[in-house]
């Protein structure tokens, strides 16, 4: 978890930088859609040749962007591993057979596909998102999208900025992880070794002051909020008034042409037989 970006921003002078946050948070919905649309060997090119072209425009070295997978590689094996090992094809050879264990084509294809998906929306949306995207301007980006909910009464600031607040201290609280669990290591505790019970009450002790310094965390912000006069989202003027530009209707329609391409290769593909379809 040593390096875990997400809810990090990034500060560079890109397009993607520059685009309204309300038209950054809907891209990311249409881009997660996109990746679960994707049904066939072309669509998943297609989602990882957008990957990389967000990427590059973005201008956010691919170093950094790789550290938000870091967290996510045992996720992405484990899942891997599950549609190898089980999924079955009644009517094919199995590539490897071995007493119950049978490996078949469409269980690679899957796996990989799989793998490709959670890449591509990890990278899209922390793009998109916190990469982009100062959490302030992320705040204010939700409340609005969110404002007609206000007309019944919900509370659309204060969600907002527990949103927010929870996404930027992600960050904080795996490198306060990362602290107790050195210091715990240099008092002699293991945390690799042994059984799988014995590592998990081995975690107690790094769990119980990670809890105490998340309330005393979030008792500060709360004295820091309230000593600048904070409370809540009535009557409250904004420094910076989100207004839509050009570029944001561009890239508003591109990313439906992009959704619009996925559904189109998936309609063909099925029409067609194109390759492996999931």
């Amino acid at each position: 978890m040593k390096g875990f970006a997400l809810g990090q921003y990034y500060p560079a002078d890109s397009v993607i930088h520059r685009l309204d946050p309300r038209m950054k948070v809907i891209a990311a919905i249409l881009y997660i859609v996109a990746s679960f649309l994707c049904k066939n060997f072309f669509a998943f090119v297609l989602l990882v040749v957008s990957a990389l072209f967000l990427t590059l425009v973005s201008k956010i070295p691919l170093k950094i962007l790789l550290r938000s997978i870091r967290a996510l590689i045992f996720i992405m094996i484990f899942t891997a591993v599950i549609n190898i090992f089980w999924f079955t094809e009644p009517d094919a050879e199995p590539l490897l057979a071995w007493k119950f264990i049978k490996i078949y084509r469409g269980g690679l294809f899957n796996a990989l596909f799989i793998l490709v998906r959670i890449l591509a929306m990890v990278i899209g949306t922390s793009i998109f998102l916190t990469y982009t995207t100062s959490p302030i301007a992320l705040t204010d980006a939700i409340e609005h999208l969110l404002r007609p909910l206000a007309k019944i009464k919900v509370p659309v600031h204060e969600f907002a900025m527990m949103m927010t607040i929870a996404l930027r201290f992600i960050p904080t609280i795996v490198e306060e992880t990362d602290k107790i669990m050195s210091a715990q290591k240099a008092r002699g505790a293991d945390f690799t070794t042994g059984s799988l019970m014995s590592r998990a009450k081995a975690l107690i002790p790094v769990i119980i002051p990670l809890f105490a310094s998340a309330f005393r965390r979030a008792g500060e912000l709360a004295t820091a909020m309230e000593c600048r006069c904070y409370h809540g989202g009535e009557g409250r003027t904004k420094l910076r008034i989100l207004r839509y530009h050009v570029r944001d209707f561009v890239a508003l329609f591109v990313i439906f042409l992009f959704v619009g391409g996925i559904i189109a290769i998936n309609i063909f593909g099925a029409k067609y037989g194109w390759v492996y379809t999931m």
